[in-house]
């Protein structure tokens, strides 16, 4: 265990995490909503730093990243544990494992060993992701602290319901992060996740006016998110951010406790792409659906093919200086 950071103390011997959106009020010897992190004696404790449930080395284009570093290799880590309850969860058995068996489990593997490992395995940044980022904060930041001194990156996959004070703290070594907007209606975050939609649209504003690299993507999910309302207010939201934000318009397959809606149609998935181009997103991409055209960075500006890619491999990239080689407009990103 690790004493907690971003907590306060309150009266007899309570806590108030101040991580995530929820500031989650804890008794003493219970257990914050993401099953990770303990009040004992009055001193809120982390239950998995150093405990890593999931290590690989995956293609940057997995998380999904298309915009950083393309083609690149990103060490990715996670422990158990989330802060929301999604009965869509494409990773439960590890995100919900605390909270669904009572148990945390992960190898003991030190910031100073994580870092390593990615380095031995030619990777140029850091991914905490499959699960959600903010419960294993403490873990994240020493090992993004470390890798930043090294050279490498950091991203984050992330849920986006992170405090301000949390984005505050980590901004300085985070260099890249993709938000998974679920929805946009609260009452589905609060029926399907257990969150508010509003603290998690501020918070994604909070972490783009950071300077942090964004890219937000949206499993959807037909009966739950697939209206043309719920598509326009999202791709609305985006725009307004920046046109330059991807989107990843990704395809449901029937998962953990809903398994009753279909693999989402291509059919739906193109008509959100329409919707995203009709509100000036200037580069959407089409998700988990193998052999589609959806996967390529097109120029916003003359429409060539800048990036080809076959599945998470690419196969080509054209981007000279950060810019298209046939008309000169900037394509935005990092290390493009």
């Amino acid at each position: 265990m690790k004493e907690a950071m971003l907590y306060e103390k309150l009266e007899g011997d309570a806590v108030r995490c101040n991580l995530c959106q929820h500031r989650c009020r804890i008794e003493e010897g219970k257990l914050g909503i993401c099953a990770v992190r303990r009040n004992q004696g009055g001193v809120l404790y982390s239950l998995v730093y150093g405990k890593a449930i999931a290590t690989h080395t995956d293609p940057i284009e997995k998380k999904p990243l298309f915009h950083f570093q393309p083609g690149s290799s990103s060490y990715s880590i996670a422990t158990v544990g989330c802060n929301f309850h999604c009965s869509f969860c494409q990773n439960s058995d590890i995100a919900h494992m605390p909270r669904n068996l009572g148990r945390i489990i992960g190898k003991d593997l030190s910031p100073e060993e994580v870092v390593r490992s990615a380095q031995t395995g030619d990777c140029r940044s850091i991914a905490y992701t499959y699960t959600e980022p903010t419960v294993f904060f403490e873990y994240a930041f020493d090992i993004a602290r470390l890798a930043r001194k090294a050279g490498l990156k950091n991203v984050f996959v992330s849920n986006g319901y992170m405090t301000p004070e949390a984005i505050e703290t980590i901004a300085p070594f985070l260099d890249g992060i993709n938000v998974d907007l679920k929805a946009f209606d609260d009452g589905i975050y609060r029926k399907y996740m257990g969150g508010e939609l509003e603290k998690m649209l501020e918070s994604t504003r909070a972490l783009f006016k950071a300077g942090i690299w964004m890219e937000i993507t949206t499993l959807i999910i037909p009966t739950v998110n697939d209206t043309s309302e719920q598509i326009s207010g999202i791709a609305s939201f985006i725009a307004e951010l920046s046109p330059d934000i991807p989107w990843h318009v990704n395809r449901y397959h029937p998962s953990y406790k809903f398994t009753s809606a279909p693999p989402t149609p291509l059919a739906a998935l193109k008509t959100a792409e329409e919707i995203g181009r009709e509100k000036g997103i200037r580069h959407i991409y089409i998700g988990n659906v193998w052999g589609e055209a959806g996967e390529n960075t097109m120029c916003w500006n003359c429409g060539e093919i800048l990036i080809r890619r076959s599945g998470f491999r690419v196969m080509e990239n054209r981007i000279e200086d950060g810019k298209c080689p046939d008309c000169g407009a900037a394509i935005s990103g990092v290390d493009l």
